[in-house]
């Protein structure tokens, strides 16, 4: 009963701009609402109704199982903020998406290394600093590249920022080149099913940073620094380095390998 009423609880918020704005209306303590949110705890009854109130359901309704309550919502009107009223229905959709994106993402946040072959020099592995981190409703990233080649004297930068989702047991992380805005990535992470995160796999699209501009896949791995780094000493370890580098850990090396065995017919990602 408890997830179901999360569940529900979940689909009527996604009717307004954000979980913030519903406890601002409900007079409801943000952190204690998360717990409803997470199906950790089932308000008490006069909660329960206060909250049926402001959505106009019926408090028994709001403990149906999830797919009878979907249908009972799609069937009925709810009660939705003048702002989100205003929004298109493929604006609503996408709010949606966001709230059931969002729930499980906290552990993920903090800085990471990204390691990947870079696209932009064949043969080199690029480190990069990631930082997710949640404002609000939602989560965002900042992904820093330092390229040195060796042909310059100066290092330059990219800054990219993006939004995290957590859907189905994957994170799917978007961004885009934040000075020229010529470039987007993708990448797709398997989770961590420890309470600790260590290391993240998965597959990062984007292209290649030549004049072909080709679009390129390439396996990836993130490994978590932590909450609070020395931001400045991390940024000036990314950079490029030699696939038998003594300063790249040898599993990393291995994971982000690019190689694909006989009788394969997609580029996969190693668990």
């Amino acid at each position: 009963m408890a997830q179901d009423f999360a569940d529900n609880l979940q689909l009527l918020c996604s009717y307004y701009k954000s979980v913030a704005d519903v406890c601002r209306r409900l007079n409801i303590n943000r952190a204690q609402f998360n717990r409803y949110l997470n199906g950790t705890t089932v308000p008490s009854s006069s909660t329960q109704r206060r909250i049926g109130e402001f959505f106009g359901v019926e408090p028994t309704e709001m403990t149906l199982p999830h797919e009878q309550f979907v249908k009972l919502v799609q069937a009925r009107p709810i009660r939705q903020s003048e702002d989100v009223k205003r929004l298109t229905p493929e604006q609503q959709q996408f709010n949606q998406l966001n709230q059931s994106g969002q729930h499980g993402l906290a552990k993920y946040c903090g800085y990471y290394f990204e390691y990947y072959l870079s696209m932009t020099c064949p043969g080199k592995i690029l480190r990069t600093l990631v930082h997710i981190e949640s404002q609000g409703d939602k989560t965002y990233y900042q992904r820093t590249e330092r390229l040195n080649p060796r042909s310059t004297k100066k290092s330059f930068h990219g800054v990219y920022n993006g939004v995290v989702q957590l859907l189905s047991d994957r994170l799917f992380l978007i961004d885009y080149e934040s000075q020229t805005h010529v470039e987007m990535t993708q990448t797709i992470l398997y989770p961590s099913f420890q309470n600790r995160v260590e290391r993240l796999t998965g597959l990062r699209l984007g292209v290649s940073g030549s004049g072909e501009r080709a679009p390129c896949c390439a396996r990836v791995v993130y490994e978590y620094l932590g909450l609070n780094i020395n931001k400045k000493q991390a940024v000036s370890r990314c950079g490029l380095y030699d696939t038998d580098s003594d300063l790249i850990d040898g599993d990393i090396c291995q994971s982000i390998s690019n190689d694909m065995k006989d009788g394969d017919w997609h580029f996969r990602a190693r668990f």
